[in-house]
C-alpha cells in the first residue's frame, strides 16, 4: 500500500514531465519518419525511441526518486543522443527533453554535468556520422552551447530546488516548534489556573469550612453543657459561616472575585473582621479607607486578609487583631496584626497558606513581609502598586464580640 501510494504520488507530481516526454518522443518519430536521413534505412532510430518509451513506462518514470530507477535509465538517454542523430540529424534536438531528465533525476551536481557533457559528446558523434567532417564547426558550436546552457540552467534550478527544500524543512521545524510550544503553554495554562485555584479554595472556602468546623464543635460543647442560650448564637453564626461559604463557591465557579464585587475594599474587610470576631470571639480592629484600586488589586488584598486571619484562628491564640489599610500614591500596604504566640518566621512552613500568599503577591507585583517570634505575636504586611490616594477617610472602630 505503502509503495502503490508513493508511486501515484511521483505521477501526480511530475505529471507535466510525463507529458512533455510523450510529447518529444512523438515528434521525435515524426522528424524520424520524415526528415532527412542518410541512410536508407531508419530502423536504429525507431529502436532507440521505442526503447527509451518502454524503459520510462517501465521504471524510468520512477528515477524522480528512487536512485535505483534513474541509475539504469539515464545510461540510455546516452545511447539514443548517440543513434537518433546518427540517424536523422533533425532529431538532435531530442536533447530538449535528455537534458531536462538528467538534471532532475540525478542526485548530485557534479553527476549531472558529466551526464550533460556525455549527451552532448554523443550527440555531436551522431551528427557527425550523419552530417560529415565538414559540418564539424557547426557540430561544436551547437553541442558546445547546448551543453553549457544545459548546465548552467541545471545548476541555477538546482540551487532555486536546494533552497526551496530548505525554506520547506525550516518551515517544518518552525511548525513543529511553534506546536510543542503551544502545548507547554496550554500545559503552563492549565498547572497555572490549578494553582490559582488552590489559592482560592484555600483563601476562601477553606477558610469559612475551619470556621465552620470550630463552630460546630464549640456548639457541641455548649450542647453538652447545657449552655441553650449560648447553643443558639452559635448556630445562628454557624448558618452566616455556611451561607458565606456557598457564596464564596458560587463566586468561584462564576470566576468572580468574592466579596469586593457588592461594595469597595474597606467594607469588605470590616465584614472579614465582623465574621471573624463573631467565630472566634476575638476582636478584629479594622483601620480600612475607601481607595481607589482596580477590582484585581482587591481581590489580592482581600485574599491576603483571609489567610492571615486564618492562620491567627488556627495558631494564635490572640486576645486581639488589627487590620489596618494603609494606601498612598506609591502604594497600598495591607496589615494584620495580632498578640499571639507567634512563631519563628525564620523556619520554612510545611502549610500552602504562606507560600500560596506570597506567590500571590508575586504574581500581582507586589511584596509580603512576614514580622513575628514566639511570644511576640505576628505581623503580616503585604503591599502592591497603587494609583490613587484614599478617597474617604478612615473608619476605625472595633469589630463586635460574642462570648466563647
Amino acid at each position: 500500500m505503502g509503495t502503490t501510494r508513493m508511486t501515484d504520488e511521483s505521477w501526480v507530481r511530475n505529471r507535466w514531465l510525463h507529458a512533455f516526454f510523450a510529447a518529444t518522443m512523438a515528434l521525435t518519430a515524426f522528424i524520424t519518419a520524415y526528415g532527412w536521413s542518410p541512410w536508407s534505412t531508419r530502423w536504429p532510430a525507431y529502436a532507440a525511441i521505442a526503447v527509451l518509451v518502454v524503459a520510462y513506462a517501465a521504471f524510468g518514470h520512477r528515477g524522480y526518486d528512487e536512485p535505483r530507477a534513474a541509475a539504469a535509465f539515464l545510461p540510455l538517454l546516452v545511447a539514443a543522443a548517440l543513434v537518433l542523430p546518427a540517424v536523422a540529424p533533425s532529431t538532435a534536438f531530442v536533447q530538449c527533453i535528455l537534458f531536462p531528465l538528467v538534471w532532475v533525476q540525478s542526485e548530485r551536481i557534479r553527476s549531472a554535468v558529466l551526464l550533460s557533457i556525455a549527451i552532448g559528446v554523443a550527440s555531436g558523434i551522431g551528427l557527425q556520422v550523419s552530417s560529415g567532417a565538414g559540418a564539424l564547426v557547426s557540430t561544436l558550436l551547437i553541442e558546445g552551447i547546448s551543453v553549457v546552457g544545459a548546465c548552467a540552467m541545471g545548476v541555477w534550478i538546482s540551487s532555486v530546488a536546494g533552497l526551496s527544500e530548505e525554506r520547506r524543512r525550516l518551515l517544518d521545524e518552525l511548525r513543529a516548534t511553534q506546536t510543542s510550544l503551544a502545548e507547554a503553554n496550554r500545559t503552563a495554562g492549565i498547572a497555572s489556573e490549578r494553582e490559582r485555584l488552590a489559592r482560592e479554595i484555600h483563601d476562601t472556602v477553606a477558610q469559612n469550612l475551619a470556621g465552620i468546623v470550630m463552630l460546630t464543635e464549640r456548639a457541641q460543647s455548649d450542647l453538652a453543657s447545657d449552655r441553650t442560650d449560648a447553643l443558639e448564637e452559635r448556630l445562628t453564626v454557624l448558618e452566616e459561616s455556611a451561607r458565606a461559604a456557598l457564596e464564596e463557591s458560587r463566586a468561584l465557579i462564576a470566576a468572580g472575585a468574592a466579596g469586593v464585587t457588592r461594595d469597595s475594599l474597606g467594607g469588605a474587610l470590616h465584614r472579614l473582621g465582623e465574621r471573624h470576631t463573631r467565630e472566634t470571639g476575638t476582636p478584629v480592629t479594622v483601620d480600612a479607607p475607601d481607595c481607589a484600586l482596580d477590582r484585581d488589586a482587591q481581590v489580592v488584598l482581600l485574599r491576603v486578609a483571609q489567610e492571615a486571619l486564618g492562620n491567627v484562628r488556627a495558631h494564635a491564640r490572640a486576645a486581639s487583631v488589627r487590620v489596618a489599610l494603609l494606601p498612598s500614591p506609591q502604594q497600598t500596604v495591607l496589615r494584620i496584626t495580632d498578640d499571639g504566640v507567634g512563631f519563628d518566621a525564620s523556619d520554612p512552613t510545611a502549610g500552602h497558606g504562606l507560600r500560596g500568599l506570597r506567590e500571590r503577591l508575586a504574581l500581582a507585583g507586589g511584596s509580603c513581609r512576614i514580622t513575628s517570634g514566639p511570644g511576640r505575636g505576628t505581623v503580616v504586611e503585604a503591599s502592591l502598586p497603587a494609583g490613587a490616594a484614599p478617597s474617604l477617610p478612615a473608619v476605625q472602630h472595633p469589630a463586635a464580640a460574642v462570648t466563647r
